[in-house]
């Protein structure tokens, strides 16, 4: 694969425990302060938040999101109502994602996920320079089988989408750099690759939990798990952040796509 047949996305991942630091102190405006100072990389093109609403109904938004727009220079993914849980939402049960404005959005599904507590996922088709990608945004729940029957209902809704390079991007309470059982290719239908980085607890991280992983013939490179004395302070994880190379060879989509393991 020749350079020319890629380029690549900055993706940033975070959990901002809704605002709630590890002084105790719930503070939305001190996250934003972080977001911007010490997370939103140079040229990032995929921010996705984990918990970036409140936990109950009806999940108001806790960010200013302009701010973090004007900040950024990224373009809010729910801007329409239909976007987000409810109407004083700011995303899909805390996920909210932020793209670059040269990214092409084309499509948006919100899936509902199972298990004790509502989560959610937010599927996004869109393109670059041509290169068209799907990117995933999600918090999984902190029990195997509970992640297991989440990721199954990805993998179901992926096999009746068009074949293209999906990128897995939040939370998702895997601390075996493996993957375990919910990133097996028998629920996704399509081989996820990442590295698995210590991103939780924040001050002295030893689980993997945050992952940027995309379907081959992707590639993450570059990955980090960033640090700063805003971040120890301002969540409870440590975000992480990657560089993720696009192929524009269709054909080598359509031959990843197609899974090696029977489900």
């Amino acid at each position: 694969m020749t350079p020319q047949s890629q380029s690549a996305l900055t993706c940033v991942s975070w959990n901002i425990h809704r605002g709630k630091g590890n002084d105790g102190r719930v503070d939305p405006v001190r996250t934003a302060d972080v977001l911007l100072s010490e997370v939103a990389q140079p040229r990032t093109d995929i921010l996705v938040l984990q918990e970036a609403d409140e936990e109950c109904r009806p999940h108001r938004g806790i960010l200013d999101i302009q701010r973090i727009e004007a900040g950024t220079g990224l373009r809010h993914a729910h801007a329409d109502q239909h976007l987000r849980w409810g109407a004083e939402s700011h995303g899909f049960l805390g996920v909210i994602l932020f793209m670059a404005i040269d990214i092409e959005v084309e499509d948006v599904v919100l899936l509902d996920l199972p298990g004790h507590c509502h989560r959610g996922a937010v599927v996004i088709d869109a393109s670059r320079h041509g290169r068209p990608f799907r990117v995933i945004g999600t918090h999984l729940s902190l029990g195997q089988i509970a992640r297991i029957a989440q990721m199954r209902v990805i993998g179901q809704h992926l096999r009746r989408r068009s074949a293209r390079q999906t990128l897995l991007v939040g939370d998702l309470n895997e601390w075996r750099p493996w993957g375990g059982l919910a990133l097996s290719p028998r629920l996704l239908g399509q081989t996820l690759k990442g590295p698995a980085l210590a991103s939780f607890p924040v001050k002295r991280p030893f689980l993997p939990l945050d992952r940027i992983l995309t379907t081959l013939p992707g590639r993450v490179d570059a990955m980090r798990a960033l640090d700063g004395p805003g971040i120890r302070i301002a969540s409870d994880h440590r975000p992480v952040a990657a560089q993720v190379s696009l192929c524009d060879d269709s054909d080598a989509m359509q031959r990843a796509a197609r899974p090696s393991i029977r489900p």
